[in-house]
């Protein structure tokens, strides 16, 4: 089951446990036996994530049954009382559903990701006119965008263990729907301090979707097709903030004001709310499999009857183990983790850079209105869209080179693509400097630089983030808590002086500072292809060749 739930991990902000269990008990099963160890509830449930199940304790510690009843027997066998699928055909199973039943949700789950992505961006657009109704100066104002990204740093901390525990419905429904609600309380906010802490708690809340979006992915899809609904996700992610400025500029700069812009994003969220509450379906499979039990409980009148999920208990001390002290400590310890999240760090901090950097070009320096300069981000709309493309063209090449590897995924197959990107990113960061400081030269220039930024951000973005689930396929949950921890933390830093820095140094001097740090960072994707499998094979946690043959050989 190993190459199985590596590729389950692969997308999952919050699947991690002991997988390595039934492939080393059974190393020489075929594939189609490892798909159907998949459906396992024990493997499924997750429990070194959000819980344990322990052991009884001792009988003077019990508590008394009643009405001076005796203690019942235990039951006989256990695991004959706790219910499964049947087979990998079993319909209740969420890889068996129809394939509209499946597109359906995913074109719900993608919307409600762009949805809280727009919300992150939109309020770039009425970063002046709230200085000007408040009487603050931009930075202040700014933080309207700084701390709902730093929201999401914090979100995928309580979102991910509570999919785990109870589905992903509920947190979804939960997340759309506080997001919703302090999205209006920014719009309607009469001090300043009343709307930066209600945009910091609708970050907060809209990480729910960012966070578990990729886990209901994982629950629909098996490891063969994911790779084609991860990149629409992707592409959902990162073209919300790059549409929110100028739909927002023009909100903004229209009679309705800038508290419209507001207005709209929750109107956005609460619809994507209610498409969530009616229409998605639960997809979590130990879920599914309690809900089954409690029917057969009701059918044949036997309370033994359970899923696996009914033993966890929640353990705090292994939730604050799992979500905070085991990322950090491996974002020290593990050179690949600390570098390439730095590296997609530094992308994500751009994303939210750009939005105020392409105001002065376009806005400043070509005169164009708030709306009308906003939509030079239609540039770097169509890069993430051809970068998009450009990732679905590999996954054939991708899904040969697993099959001819037995399944089992060699993470460096991930960083070519990845390279590809970071030279497309530095050209079009030179490109973008040096063409959007004068408005003789045609608008067109900076605007079509935008196309290789775009496409350099996803590649990167995605293909790195893959890489390192793919170093640590056990310990995803701890892997992406410390990559999102960085990245959220580095990336709301990063709207607070980019407008400062092309003012003061110059755009073309600000654009040439990015694509030398872009320039520079190329060869980090090209060494870890190098050298990976080296620094792999001495690390005690990512997953290494050497080391699974060795397990195997043990078997």
């Amino acid at each position: 089951m190993e190459h199985v739930t590596e590729h389950t991990k692969e997308i999952s902000p919050i699947h991690t446990s002991d997988s390595e269990d039934y492939s080393d008990d059974h190393p020489d099963e075929h594939p189609d036996s490892l798909e159907l160890a998949r459906i396992n509830t024990y493997r499924l449930q997750q429990r070194a994530t959000v819980g344990s199940t322990r052991g009884p304790e001792p009988r003077q510690e019990w508590l008394p049954m009643g009405a001076g009843k005796e203690y019942p027997p235990s039951l006989p066998d256990p695991e004959k009382y706790v219910v499964e699928f049947d087979g990998a055909d079993d319909p209740l199973h969420p890889w068996n559903w129809s394939i509209l039943r499946r597109s359906i949700l995913v074109t719900i789950l993608c919307y409600c990701t762009f949805a809280t992505a727009f919300t992150s961006a939109v309020f770039s657009a009425a970063v002046s006119a709230v200085s000007q109704e408040y009487h603050v100066g931009r930075e202040v104002s700014t933080l309207g965008v700084t701390l709902y990204v730093l929201g999401f740093a914090a979100g995928p901390t309580i979102w991910a263990p509570a999919s785990e525990l109870i589905g992903r419905r509920w947190p979804l429904s939960i997340g759309l729907f506080g997001c919703g609600i302090f999205t209006i309380a920014s719009a309607t906010g009469k001090d300043i301090q009343t709307i930066m802490i209600s945009r910091f708690f609708a970050g907060l809340f809209a990480a729910s979707p960012v966070s578990l979006v990729p886990a209901v992915f994982a629950d629909l899809f098996s490891a063969a097709h994911r790779g084609v609904v991860m990149s629409i996700f992707c592409m959902a992610v990162f073209i919300g903030p790059f549409a929110a400025p100028f739909v927002g500029g023009f909100i903004a700069t229209s009679p309705l004001g800038w508290r419209w812009t507001m207005y709209i994003s929750a109107i956005m969220v609460f619809l994507a709310f209610v498409l969530v509450l009616l229409f998605l379906d639960e997809s979590y499979a130990p879920v599914i499999l309690v809900r089954k039990a409690a029917v057969l409980r009701r059918q044949t009148r036997n309370w033994g009857i359970h899923a696996k999920q009914d033993e966890v208990e929640v353990d705090i001390k292994e939730l604050v183990r799992n979500n905070f002290t085991r990322p950090l400590s491996m974002l020290i310890t593990e050179p690949i983790l600390l570098l390439i999240s730095l590296y997609i760090s530094f992308v994500y901090g751009l994303i939210y850079a750009l939005l105020g950097a392409y105001p002065v070009v376009f806005d400043d320096v070509y005169g164009m209105s708030a709306g009308v300069g906003g939509l030079a981000f239609i540039g770097l709309i169509l890069g993430e869209l051809v970068g998009g493309v450009f990732i679905l063209c590999l996954q054939g090449s991708y899904k040969r080179k697993l099959a001819a590897n037995g399944g089992k995924p060699i993470p460096e197959w991930r960083l070519p693509a990845a390279v590809v990107g970071a030279v497309a990113f530095a050209i079009g960061m030179f490109w973008f400097g040096w063409t959007g400081y004068s408005n003789k030269i045609h608008w067109m220039a900076p605007t079509a630089a935008g196309i290789l930024i775009g496409f350099g951000i996803l590649c990167i973005f995605l293909q790195c983030f893959n890489y390192i689930v793919d170093c640590y396929p056990t310990l995803a949950a701890s892997t992406i808590a410390a990559n999102t921890i960085l990245r959220s933390a580095v990336g709301c830093v990063f709207p607070l002086f980019s407008r400062q820095m092309m003012v003061n140094l110059g755009v073309q001097w600000a654009g040439t500072l990015l694509g030398c740090i872009a320039a520079i960072m190329i060869p980090m994707p090209v060494a870890f292809m190098i050298f990976g499998p080296w620094i792999r094979q001495r690390s005690k946690l990512a997953a290494s060749p050497a080391r699974d043959m060795e397990k195997t050989c043990n078997a």
